[in-house]
């Protein structure tokens, strides 16, 4: 997390507002796609994870075979429509500066190469989540944390432009993460090789199921990357930059709650593979509360101080980048409920439903947004639209667990999100009455961060918690302290 808010200062401050604004609705695909490359790792993944769960070997093996091939084939495709209708939009319809439409041809160049390494190493990235090797993950995300800042050096220390230059070592950060996971499964695990094999029963499940997880992950696209475009359109590049920089701090405090719904999928799946229905639904109450317990303690103090941390993180802030912030922030609270529901969906293989709603509900904050932006409204407004139909997803998700596995609307209303709302009300409102007390400044934001933290924790244990969780919790801090003193 501190080397990318690190990467993010010194880019902006190199590349400028408007380049780095250029790059993020531009050469943003490169995000993008890692945005739909996790999110099909994660279709993939039930699959395998399925396979796993019944020891079929064999048979997992036939499968990752079988999606390699689809997945190139959806590499293909996408690469075709970039090169002719994505490069028409960029040269006619986007708002570049004159002078700068060179080097932004570049980078989406080298985005469009990053989106098909990307997708090409989707199977390889599943069957390490599928085998539930974080270690992996974790060495991989220190590597590529060390070639980010090599990056940043490189951009200080050569005179060629830099956005040009941002633009092809990003590339070559993202080829050597895909290569790193590549060459990790293809030597840990046996199933990662491709073989020859044809069944057309399962190509067809696979290329139905892959499809419909594919226009889930691009209506999660367009809620995101499609409304930067339609910022750009309407205003201009430092609008982007202002939202780039918030969505890499919500990114970057994330981190911890997607971690924890990575590493809980594969069980969530194996749990619904081996007919466990009581446990799968335990553990995605429990797994839906903690993942947004976890955001809301690093949330909780810097939407109560976001500008004076961009004051303090940045050296020129974009104008609405304190805004943008704070409401992204709690886009990604609400969503990151959603995180173990989303995983059931894909664990019963029946999603085409489910992506029909949910995706096309999710569609909807392209018109929409482009409706507000038409009538005059300010570029804040698109983030309303995205925290409405955020609510809206996470209430239709409800509905079609229930009718998909039968999840109880009822029982999740009451175990997880009336108790996240209380804790989000109680903590909020306590400590946004002590911030009130101090100037703006270090006192302020050290004393408001140390009390945000203590009542968070203290709200979601005593409110967020049930009597069995708050006993586990119990037991396990007197063992700690037990172990400590012997």
């Amino acid at each position: 997390m501190g080397v990318t808010l690190y990467t993010v200062r010194v880019v902006l401050s190199v590349l400028g507002e408007v380049d780095y604004g250029l790059y993020t609705v531009i050469g943003g695909v490169v995000t993008m796609f890692a945005f739909l490359s996790n999110t099909m790792a994660s279709a993939s993944q039930r699959f395998y994870s399925f396979e796993l769960g019944r020891r079929d070997f064999v048979r997992l093996k036939q499968v990752f075979s079988l999606t390699f091939i689809i997945y190139v084939g959806i590499a293909i495709f996408i690469l075709l429509l970039a090169e002719t209708v994505g490069l028409w939009f960029l040269n006619t319809q986007m708002t570049i500066p004159a002078d700068r439409l060179n080097a932004a041809n570049w980078v989406y160049q080298f985005s469009v190469f990053a989106f098909v390494v990307n997708v090409l190493s989707i199977p390889y990235n599943a069957a390490i989540i599928a085998r539930e090797n974080m270690k992996a993950f974790a060495y991989i995300s220190i590597l590529e944390a060390l070639l980010k800042l090599a990056i940043v050096y490189i951009l200080v220390i050569f005179s060629f432009d830099k956005l040009k230059l941002y633009a092809v070592l990003m590339f070559g950060v993202t080829f050597l993460i895909s290569f790193s996971y590549f060459l990790y499964a293809y030597k840990k695990y046996k199933e990662c090789k491709v073989i020859y094999y044809w069944d057309r029963q399962l190509f067809s499940t696979l290329v139905s199921y892959s499809g419909w997880s594919l226009f889930g992950s691009l209506s999660g696209i367009a809620r995101n990357h499609g409304v930067n475009i339609l910022l750009n359109l309407f205003f201009n590049p430092i609008v982007n930059a202002a939202r780039a920089i918030a969505y890499q701090v919500s990114n970057a405090i994330s981190q911890f709650a997607t971690n924890f719904s990575t590493a809980v999928r594969p069980q969530i799946i194996k749990y619904y593979a081996s007919n466990e229905t009581e446990l799968m639904m335990q553990l995605v109450f429990k797994s839906s509360k903690f993942s947004f317990f976890l955001l809301y303690i690093f949330s909780l103090p810097l939407i109560l101080e976001t500008n004076f941390v961009l004051n303090i993180w940045l050296k020129s802030i974009p104008d609405y980048a304190g805004l943008f912030t704070t409401l992204v922030i709690v886009v990604a609270l609400i969503d990151s409920l959603s995180y173990s529901m989303m995983t059931v969906a894909q664990a019963t293989g029946k999603i085409r439903n489910y992506q029909i709603w949910v995706g096309g509900t999710q569609l909807m904050n392209l018109p929409v947004s482009y409706l507000f932006l038409k009538l005059g409204y300010p570029p804040e407004s698109t983030m309303y639209v995205a925290i409405v139909f955020s609510v809206i997803c996470l209430f239709i998700r409800l509905v079609l667990l229930k009718k998909m596995v039968g999840l109880n609307i009822l029982e999740f209303t009451r175990d997880v999100l009336i108790r996240v709302a209380l804790i989000s009300m109680v903590s909020y409102g306590i400590l946004s009455f002590i911030v009130r007390a101090f100037a703006e400044g270090w006192l302020r934001f050290i004393t408001g961060g140390f009390i945000s933290v203590i009542i968070a924790s203290v709200s979601i244990f005593l409110i967020g918690l049930t009597s069995e969780e708050r006993s586990l919790v119990i037991h396990f801090l007197k063992n700690k302290v037990n172990g400590k003193k012997r």
